[in-house]
């Protein structure tokens, strides 16, 4: 019987699909890219080595599945601190705040895509396709946000898109410092850094 338009056997789909990246990520995380095998995996996941290659068809795809996921849930928990803050400064401040901790909560994950696969143009063209409609989808966000703050004269008038993408290419640049260990300040002092340099630079005289 269908579930929210979806048939018994797409939710069981979905359902064991879940299952296997939580247990991937949380394997990644511990052993790093190469001691975290299928086996292990499957394991994991208290299923058949068979079954994972049903649903991916080696482990570096199971990774890709695991950060694909794992930046999603950043994003939609994005969108909701950004939803409950009132002021714009407090939304601007959200959106930083919550991509550096959760970073920062899954830092031996996300290192691994730092160390491994770094560079976006050795990326298969699928992947870096989904990877960057998933960086527009956040930088949407903050220019959602900015067009508004123009809109009610908060900030001065500037490209709402450009600077979203600036201001989210700053963030990801602290984020990259601290996953490599370059950052020797705590969590609330890269925060605080990044929202001063931006918010004196766009709000309003």
């Amino acid at each position: 019987m269908p579930v929210l338009g979806k048939t018994r056997k797409e939710v069981l789909t979905e359902f064991r699909m879940e299952e296997l990246l939580e247990a991937a990520r949380k394997l990644f995380a511990e052993k790093g890219f190469h001691g975290a095998t299928v086996d292990k995996i499957a394991d994991a996941a208290g299923v058949a080595k068979g079954t994972v290659y049903l649903y991916y068809r080696s482990k570096r795809a199971i990774y890709w599945a695991a950060l694909e996921r794992g930046i999603a849930a950043m994003i939609e928990e994005v969108q909701t601190q950004v939803d409950a803050e009132e002021t714009l400064e407090g939304k601007i401040r959200a959106f930083i705040t919550i991509k550096l901790c959760y970073f920062e909560r899954n830092r031996d994950f996300f290192k691994i895509y730092i160390s491994e696969f770094g560079s976006a143009f050795t990326h298969p063209v699928q992947i870096r396709k989904r990877f960057g409609d998933l960086y527009l989808r956040q930088a949407r966000v903050l220019e959602a946000l900015l067009r508004e703050g123009i809109k009610r004269k908060a900030i001065r008038s500037i490209r709402a898109d450009t600077a979203a993408l600036a201001i989210s290419d700053l963030t990801r640049g602290i984020i990259t410092q601290r996953l490599l260990g370059w950052s020797k300040g705590g969590v609330e002092s890269d925060i605080r850094f990044i929202f001063d340099l931006v918010w004196k630079g766009i709000a309003a005289p």
